[in-house]
């Protein structure tokens, strides 16, 4: 019997033609957001009645209750959990964003529990991140079926506090690496199979192994009315053919997913070859911590998480990451420009498509983006309202929305991306999106001075090419590309520029 390292289980595999590599999912997804951020319970209330119209696109199992998993990702609550820190902790933070949370599906049995506990707080002290403490999150078991509930995790929050002094930027970064340092650790030292659901100043998970109209049922918490954010991502997993799991439900930590990544071995190989020449500034010494973060007991959906995280925790803007891993057809559509073409051609250098059919969602707490692969394969529509409402999802009316107070709607088509920005109070769609990208820098001199076509005559010396500052391909993966000397004034910073671009 094999034991799949995020199932308590035994799976019966030997001598079977299943392969776990090879499994694939097709779920429901979809998100809601404020365009202008503002808070409320509604936008919760929206993704879980939108996640409960798609519980027909997931599987359940013969006890008819456990589910192939479903769950939501949002903005962190500080309404609901900031009394809970002053009160039960008696912290009195600054400002609701210092507080960072971190959700953890740990062990049942206590002293493996308290194990990874000692070590996730050292984890975040060698950061300089303040311990706050840890909080049991109140569930209801009933609504779990018996697997479900046989292989329940306990499940619990890390409470934290931004160091003095420290940015948003370096903050999410430090939670990232404390992050990676405790689940490297974890394995040399041997401990019990856990997993970090969420660990952000941003964003929270909630998600289990259950069908989606238990989801509310069974986290307390989302029944609470102080729970508010500005937007939710909302899945629905399709585990059929794709053994389900607590930790491989979605959303993930920024990506939920619709569809399959086809290409995802080739993509997995390609991610561990560079990893040795992954550089930034931000990272100097622990570039160690960046290394097997797309393992072959991931999903696919959850190695493309873990390259989408990296790229945005580099530098990149979401939207950037996103089309750079996800491309659109841009050797055969007639509407790309040349610009956008130089674009992709130099992302091209050192970043492979992760090929579907797929729809993806994305959020990094600010932004929220949705994206179809250039096959185009799985729907996503969306509407927008008077109010600034925007809810896309994998089907029409997944969310009551009236129509009289819509003022757009539309769906996605091969290759397009949409993206609201809670931050700026904007929705940006695909042709504003991949202008902005292609006008952030020089891509097409790069390109001219430094590419080198297998066609060029052996005669010719590479030294004798132009030279540009152009990053070294090998590293550019997590180094965004430096300020272009001659990019158009002004129009980087309106459009979907790297967030390096932007300052």
């Amino acid at each position: 019997m094999t034991k799949h390292p995020y199932y308590d289980l035994p799976i019966p595999n030997e001598g079977s033609l299943h392969r776990m590599e090879l499994e694939r999912d097709s779920c429901g997804v979809g998100f809601v957001a404020h365009v202008e951020g503002r808070k409320s319970h509604q936008i919760l209330e929206y993704a879980l009645c939108g996640v409960c119209n798609v519980v027909h696109r997931g599987a359940i199992d013969a006890d008819m209750k456990t589910g192939g998993g479903a769950g939501v990702t949002t903005q962190i609550p500080y309404e609901l959990l900031g009394p809970i820190v002053k009160n039960e902790f008696g912290k009195d933070l600054e400002h609701e964003r210092d507080l960072a949370v971190g959700v953890f599906f740990l062990p049942q049995d206590e002293l493996a529990r308290l194990k990874i506990q000692s070590v996730a707080e050292g984890s975040i002290e060698k950061r300089g991140i303040n311990f706050i403490g840890w909080r049991r999150v109140p569930v209801n078991e009933k609504e779990l079926g018996e697997k479900a509930r046989r292989t329940m995790p306990h499940i619990v929050q890390l409470l934290m506090e931004r160091p003095k002094g420290m940015d948003d930027g370096p903050y999410e970064r430090a939670l990232y690496l404390a992050r990676r340092e405790l689940e490297i650790k974890a394995r040399k030292l041997g401990l019990a199979e856990f997993y970090i659901p969420s660990m952000s100043q941003y964003t929270i998970s909630y998600k289990a192994l259950v069908v989606a109209t238990a989801l509310e049922k069974f986290y307390l918490d989302l029944q609470d009315p102080t729970y508010t954010t500005a937007l939710a991502v909302f899945h629905q997993r399709f585990s059929t053919n794709t053994f389900p799991t607590w930790a491989l439900s979605h959303p993930f930590r920024m990506l939920a997913h619709n569809g399959e990544i086809n290409t995802v071995r080739g993509n997995r190989n390609w991610m561990a070859s560079r990893a040795s020449d992954f550089e930034n500034e931000w990272w100097v010494g622990d570039e160690h911590l960046l290394k097997g973060l797309c393992t072959p007991g991931q999903s696919d959906s959850a190695s493309l998480d873990s390259a989408l995280e990296l790229l945005v925790l580099s530098g990149r803007d979401l939207t950037h990451a996103m089309s750079m891993l996800v491309p659109s057809a841009y050797g055969i559509d007639p509407f790309t420009t040349d610009e956008e073409k130089a674009y992709y051609e130099f992302h091209s250098c050192f970043s492979e498509p992760w090929d579907g059919p797929a729809a993806l969602i994305a959020t990094d707490g600010r932004k929220v983006v949705a994206s179809l692969d250039r096959n185009g394969l799985r729907p996503s529509r969306f509407k927008l309202t008077e109010d600034g409402i925007l809810a896309l999802g994998s089907e029409v009316g997944l969310i009551h929305i009236d129509d009289v107070k819509v003022i757009k709607k539309g769906r996605l088509k091969p290759g397009e991306m949409l993206c609201v920005d809670t931050s700026k109070k904007t929705v940006s769609y695909n042709a504003e999106i991949k202008k902005g990208l292609a006008a952030a820098q020089p891509y097409a001199e790069w390109l001219k001075a430094n590419r080198v076509h297998l066609s060029t005559p052996a005669t010719q010396k590479r030294n004798s090419l132009p030279r540009s500052t152009a990053p070294h391909p090998a590293k550019s993966l997590t180094s965004p590309p430096p300020p272009a000397s001659r990019r158009p004034a002004g129009k980087a910073c309106r459009s979907a520029a790297t967030a390096r671009d932007c300052r």
